[in-house]
C-alpha cells in the first residue's frame, strides 16, 4: 500500500542552466559527477559532447544547453555532469550546476505551457510553481530521442 506522502509529491534534483531551474525526478538519477574528461565521438550530434568512462560504464555526454539551443557558457567550477538512466539506457547531462533535492507537491506541477516558437516546450513535462520558484520539469524521453 502507498502512502499519501507517495501519491501527493514527486521527489526531483533541481539543475541549472542559463538561469532557469529544472527539475528531474531523482528515480530517473544515478549520481551526480565533476565535469571530467569527455572523449569526443566522430559525427555525433553537436550536442553530443562524447563519452566518459565512469566506474567502466562508458556513457554518452549531452551538453543540455546545446540541447535546448541555449547560448553557450564555458565550463566552470559548478559545472556538473548529471547521470540518468531512462529505459536501462544511461546519458550524462552537462549543467551549469545541481543545486538540490526537494519533493514537489503534486498539485503545484502545471502541464507543459504552450510558448510559442520556443525549442524547449517540446522537452517539458510540466511547469512547477514552488514559494517563488519556478522549475521546468523535463520530459526525459522527448530530450534523448534525436528525431527532436
Amino acid at each position: 500500500m502507498t502512502s499519501l506522502v507517495d501519491q501527493e509529491y514527486i521527489k526531483v534534483i533541481i539543475f541549472k542552466l542559463a538561469d532557469k531551474e529544472y527539475a528531474i525526478p531523482v528515480s530517473n538519477i544515478q549520481g551526480i559527477e565533476k565535469l571530467m574528461h569527455i572523449t569526443r565521438v566522430p559525427k555525433a550530434a553537436k550536442y553530443v559532447k562524447g563519452v566518459i568512462n565512469l566506474r567502466g560504464v562508458v556513457t554518452p555526454i549531452i551538453d543540455l544547453r546545446e540541447r535546448f539551443d541555449l547560448p553557450a557558457s564555458g565550463y566552470v567550477d559548478s559545472t556538473r555532469i548529471i547521470i540518468v538512466t531512462l529505459d536501462e539506457m544511461e546519458v550524462g547531462f552537462v549543467v551549469d550546476s545541481a543545486n538540490d533535492v526537494i519533493d514537489i507537491p503534486l498539485s503545484a506541477i502545471e502541464h507543459q505551457p504552450n510558448v510559442v516558437g520556443s525549442i524547449e516546450v517540446d522537452f517539458i513535462s510540466g511547469v512547477a510553481k514552488i514559494e517563488n520558484r519556478l522549475l521546468i520539469l523535463l520530459q526525459l524521453d522527448k530530450v534523448l530521442n534525436p528525431e527532436r
